[in-house]
């Protein structure tokens, strides 16, 4: 389309991040009468490009070490590079759909290694076709599903939600746009962040996780009463936890503290006299540790607090999606394709309901080359598409409070639910566990997928993308990410082994932690053993409390399910954004920024210490310092670095001058 003569702005609005006055419309940085090059052959190309090159070397990352690179914001510096390098410069809306596309590749390989793995460590051996149909399918469902949503996550919720990534993704590209002062603070925080987390993640500088152990009071804590503090000190937790805000990073934090600091001593107090294991734990309570503890029985706790959560999520969002029909119904009737402002139009909703049949056509048939009855069958799909829809809500509310996607437990509870519901269809051994892994490996990526997109939304209703535009090339970014990962996965089963090293098998182990997990489970509950229902219905019941009091379930829940070490640090993020956040406008921009590029330099050091692990041979001894093996001497040395990072935060958003110049 040829472009307007109303120029694209070069800096957010002032209301960009707050709530909006009743009456006033947010206006992007690009107006919706412009209509610059935003579809492009150089956008959907290296979007696609990139998707594919991170796809691959995150699947095999993830696989190794258990760790998924992130993709969405190192593609977003990237795509500043990249618009320089052609005579006509990007526009800020073909850099959106770079990084929407490549975005996806994180998205997809976690929806794929948490499941597909699995399937080998079982002997089970899909074919690559049915690999590559699992993240198909699952991925569409996520996008499809979540378009109805958009509106209500993203207009409707405007200022409610934080959004972490989606603003460190934005401030990059409306930064590169703009270059001067703000883009030296930008790339002098991203630098620090990446230089500082690649070090600490990678080698054996000094300790990333805190504990405290060194200190008596609290080794004494920790033996006597399993009550243990733990803390990640690096720079994009810290970024993320500015961006979170005070509020949501205190009430993400209050869920860790009631996890592991109220029902994991609990649990301690009541089972350290039992001398056999306890359902689901493995071990004896007497001989867990705190971090045992929390994995055997209280995460279970955090799953069924964010699986009713997102229950409530979903009532809530109902009208506003119910609305959102209507009005596509209503303009279909009227033989409009399209209406509305170029900002705020998606794709046609028959488009979205046909899509979602073929791929629960797609479905049917992936699951229908099981031997299976067709009471099975029929349960499966169902499963599969309310799963993907239920869980898309919970995806969408996580990563636009957190940054967080509650990946693991959503699939634990998708096998769990399966496994009970198909075992009563007559559906077990080999055959049920290929089906119920097949189901989970469809709804992981679609949550996957669908907390991703939210995030690109988000960022595209700021800098004023077109929706439609960016729900079409969703759609090529899942097919082009499933291929590769389905692929790259296959390959890698014919090279290396799965899980834990099998007899007689010489071939390298990737240990696949997360399938690991979701095989053992798959395969416990195939084999009838008991539900931890109580579990389940003691964090059912902390939602439905947090929900009472007027408190956010969702992100209290995450907090319960999440590793405390991630939530204590964004709670210090959101102290610095608060008190900030009193001065002037100008150091409140400039936190924003310096957060953005923590987060962005985070993210980048944590793709180099991936793509330094797949260096054959590689060890952390590689760079060690002499105090390492101290723990009271490097915790302090990390506890210091880490206040250094706060203090650079706090003098670099106050130092004068014009940030937006």
């Amino acid at each position: 389309m040829p472009t307007t003569s109303a120029a694209p702005a070069t800096r957010l609005p002032d209301n960009a991040y707050t709530p909006l006055p009743p009456g006033t419309v947010y206006e992007p940085v690009v107006p919706a009468v412009s209509h610059p090059p935003e579809l492009t052959a150089r956008s959907v190309g290296w979007g696609i490009f990139l998707c594919v090159i991170f796809t691959i070397a995150s699947a095999y990352s993830g696989l190794k070490v258990g760790q998924v690179m992130e993709a969405a914001i190192p593609i977003s510096i990237l795509t500043i590079g990249l618009a320089r390098v052609y005579p006509r410069r990007s526009t800020v809306l073909e850099n959106v759909i770079v990084t929407g596309i490549g975005g996806l590749a994180g998205s997809v390989v976690a929806g794929a290694i948490f499941t597909l793995p699995a399937l080998y460590i079982l002997k089970l051996d899909p074919h690559p076709l049915q690999t590559i149909a699992i993240c198909v399918a699952g991925g569409c469902l996520g996008v499809l599903f979540l378009i109805p949503l958009r509106r209500y996550f993203v207009r409707d919720l405007h200022g409610a939600l934080p959004y972490p990534e989606a603003t460190a993704i934005t401030e990059v590209l409306v930064t590169g746009e703009k270059g001067g002062s703000q883009a030296k603070l930008l790339l002098q925080a991203t630098f620090i962040a990446g230089i500082y987390d690649f070090f600490v993640t990678t080698f054996q500088v000094w300790k990333e996780y805190l504990d405290f152990q060194f200190v008596p009071v609290v080794r004494a804590l920790s033996d006597k009463a399993r009550i243990a503090l733990s803390f990640d000190a690096i720079g994009f937790i810290l970024g993320l936890g500015y961006v979170m805000g005070l509020r949501s990073s205190m009430i993400l934090c209050a869920g860790g503290v009631l996890s592991n600091l109220v029902l994991v001593p609990l649990v301690w107090m009541i089972g350290s006299d039992h001398t056999v294991a306890v359902y689901p734990g493995t071990i004896p309570i007497a001989q867990m540790t705190a971090a045992q503890i929390f994995r055997s029985y209280v995460r279970f706790v955090g799953v069924g607090a964010i699986a009713t959560a997102g229950i409530f999520g979903i009532l809530k969002s109902l009208k506003i999606v119910a609305g959102s029909f209507g009005l596509a119904l209503r303009a279909f009737r009227a033989g409009e394709s399209a209406s509305g402002e170029r900002t705020d139009r998606d794709i046609p909703v028959v488009t979205i309901l046909t899509g979602i049949v073929i791929s629960g056509v797609a479905v049917a048939l992936l699951l229908g080359s099981l031997p299976a009855s067709p009471a099975a069958l029929a349960a499966g799909i169902v499963l599969t598409v309310i799963f993907s829809l239920f869980f898309t809500s919970v995806a969408a509310n996580a990563i636009a409070t957190t940054a967080r996607n509650p990946v693991s437990g959503m699939t634990m509870l998708t096998i769990i639910i399966s496994s009970v519901v198909l075992l009563r269809f007559g559906l077990s051994g080999t055959t049920g566990m290929f089906f119920v892994m097949a189901i989970a490996g469809m709804v992981c990526t679609a949550l996957s997928v669908s907390g991703q997109a939210i995030t690109d939304f988000k960022t595209g209703y700021w800098l004023g993308s077109t929706p439609a535009a960016q729900e079409k090339v969703k759609f090529l970014g899942v097919i082009a990410a499933s291929i590769a990962a389905g692929l790259t996965i296959v390959m890698l089963a014919k090279t290396f082994q799965f899980g834990d090293a099998a007899p007689g098998d010489l071939r390298v182990v990737l240990p696949s932690p997360q399938a690991s997990i979701m095989k053992a489970l798959v395969e416990g509950f195939m084999s009838r053993q008991p539900v931890a229902y109580i579990l389940f219905g003691a964090g059912a019941a902390i939602a439905v409390a947090m929900e009472m009091l007027g408190v956010p379930a969702l992100i209290f829940a995450l907090g319960m399910y999440l590793p405390l070490e991630l939530n204590t640090p964004a709670l210090v993020g959101g102290a610095l954004a608060h008190f900030l956040g009193k001065r002037d406008a100008n150091v409140r921009e400039r936190g924003v920024i310096i957060a953005s590029g923590l987060m962005a330099g985070g993210a980048l050091g944590g793709v180099l210490g991936a793509a330094c692990r797949l260096i054959p041979g590689y060890k952390e001894e590689w760079l060690r310092t002499p105090f390492y093996g101290n723990d009271a001497i490097s915790q302090t040395v990390s506890a210091l670095l880490f206040l250094g990072l706060c203090g650079y935060v706090w003098f670099g958003s106050q130092r004068k001058g014009n940030a937006t110049a």
